[in-house]
């Protein structure tokens, strides 16, 4: 009987117990998480912070250079890229020993038709 009696005050405190709750999506974990995130990117934004301040200064001074720059090698670039044509059209390129880089067209080009003998003029000069 006393055997008994001790088995029941012993079990007595777990049957009175809830069983544990499983957290949720929404629960503390996921918003300590969040939290948490937030102070490590606010960290380094803080840190980062001086350094975007110089980037951006420095940027404000050379943008008129800039501009300029732009003006200037615009047309330049356009004639560039229309004499390529397409990058598609080239091997890689290939550094000799002596330090020349050559970049072979895989694609041959086709025959532009020749310019028309020059015709001479009434006193007989060709306009060269």
């Amino acid at each position: 009987m006393r055997l008994a009696l001790a088995l029941c005050l012993v079990a007595a405190p777990a049957f009175a117990e809830e069983p544990p709750v499983a957290p949720r999506a929404t629960d503390e974990g996921f918003s300590l998480m969040e939290e948490g995130m937030k102070l490590v990117l606010r960290g380094m934004m803080s840190e980062m912070q001086p350094a975007l301040d110089e980037m951006g200064k420095a940027l404000e001074e050379a943008g008129p250079a800039l501009q300029g720059l732009g003006a200037e090698l615009g047309p330049k670039l356009r004639q560039l890229i229309a004499l390529i044509d397409d990058i598609g059209n080239y091997d890689a390129p290939v550094m000799l020993p002596n330090g020349d880089i050559l970049i072979r067209r895989n694609v041959p080009l086709k025959p532009r038709p020749l310019p028309p003998d020059p015709q001479p003029g009434p006193n007989g000069e060709i306009e060269l």
